[in-house]
């Protein structure tokens, strides 16, 4: 877990420091510490009920929290303060555009609404749709345009008056793979610009698409790296195997072969080292024709955080 300072590092942008959010008894933000680099794009992982939209609406200032603050190169404050969101651009997960508006139209209004008007305001529509690759729909109502197509708006229009931070709830939901794809193009391109970017996800492929994230369970910070940082805390390859009966291919395996097998909705998954060579020995242990399927795999991140928190990342918390 990173440490949080007042100092002033070249390529800090944003330190979030001990922020605590209770709704109730409940605690749904413990302590959360993160420091964010400029120019980076920085993912919040966790399954549903982690605590990852809660975060992400205290930073945008949408709810009050308890305890904590951030350091905006340097400076301290509030989350949710003047300071950082006028320096930041905000992509909801549901979406936020007025789909009986042309695009152009819901760009020239988000511009208004940061005080960008006149001459700067039409250059910034034009960048915007250009940048979203809907020149050519701009006089299109939003209600026609296709999801993929309306998500790239949503970046454009949060980009807008050209902030330095970009905060996404769950970016991605809904997106066939092709729209998904074009829109971490966008994302991307982005951070090239220098913008730091925070997106929550509950999907560990697109974590792995982060340039750093932090595991989030139960409110807590469980583990903060890059994706390959954070991979090779497994300790080794993973075995996945599906049985005839997986609770009693736990217990054989278990017996004759040392291991220690989690059965897992039907699939048993073994971590190991060398796990090819364990693979003939999993299928000589087990009784003939036991064996479905058996597959080796690297870690991913789903792994690393089932080994962090001992639940699988499809879980929702309650």
């Amino acid at each position: 877990m990173s440490e949080c300072t007042d100092s002033i590092a070249p390529d800090r942008f944003l330190s979030i420091c001990g922020l605590v959010l209770k709704r109730g008894d409940r605690q749904v933000l413990d302590g959360v510490d993160l420091e964010l680099q400029k120019g980076e794009i920085f993912g919040l992982l966790g399954p549903n009920g982690a605590g990852k939209s809660s975060l992400f609406q205290a930073l945008a200032g949408l709810i009050p929290v308890s305890g904590g603050h951030v350091i905006l190169r340097g400076e301290r404050c509030a989350p949710g303060d003047r300071a950082l969101l006028k320096r930041t651009g905000v992509v909801f997960q549901s979406p936020a555009l007025d789909d009986r508006l042309s695009a152009e139209v819901n760009l020239r209004l988000a511009a208004g609404l940061y005080g960008t008007t006149g001459v700067t305001a039409a250059e910034r529509v034009a960048e915007a749709l250009e940048f979203a690759e809907l020149a050519d729909r701009a006089k299109d109502p939003v209600k026609e345009l296709s999801g993929g197509m309306r998500r790239r708006l949503e970046l454009a229009r949060a980009f807008i008056h050209h902030p330095e931070f970009l905060l996404m709830d769950e970016p991605t939901t809904g997106l066939d793979l092709a729209s998904y794809r074009r829109a971490w193009e966008k994302i991307k391109a982005l951070a090239k610009r220098g913008v730091t970017v925070l997106l929550t996800t509950h999907r560990a492929e697109e974590a792995a698409l982060c340039d750093r994230l932090a595991i989030l369970a139960s409110g807590r910070i469980a583990a903060v790296g890059t994706p390959e940082q954070l991979r090779a805390r497994v300790g080794g390859d993973v075995v996945e195997l599906v049985a005839e009966d997986s609770e009693a291919a736990v217990s054989i395996l278990r017996e004759k072969l040392g291991v220690e097998p989690e059965d897992l909705a039907g699939t048993v998954r073994i971590v190991a080292d060398r796990a090819h060579e364990l693979v003939p020995r999993i299928v000589l242990a087990l009784p003939a024709g036991a064996v479905e399927s058996i597959a080796v795999r690297r870690p991913g991140l789903g792994d690393v955080f089932l080994t962090l928190t001992g639940r699988d990342l499809s879980e929702d918390e309650v």
